[in-house]
């Protein structure tokens, strides 16, 4: 078992703040950008609001 400060960390593309790795994306740590859902969906609407 890992320490949770040896698991790698990221920094949030919305809301700038990091997270780290959650056992849900082992698979595909490299494509995650956000620390959540809802910073997920504040992209999304945000990019819309712009067209």
């Amino acid at each position: 078992m890992r320490k949770k400060s040896d698991l790698p960390s990221k920094i949030c593309g919305v809301c700038r703040l990091p997270f780290t790795w959650r056992k849900k994306w082992e698979k595909d740590w490299e494509a995650v950008k956000y620390c959540s859902e809802r910073c997920r969906r504040a992209r999304v609407s945000a990019s819309e609001k712009s067209l």
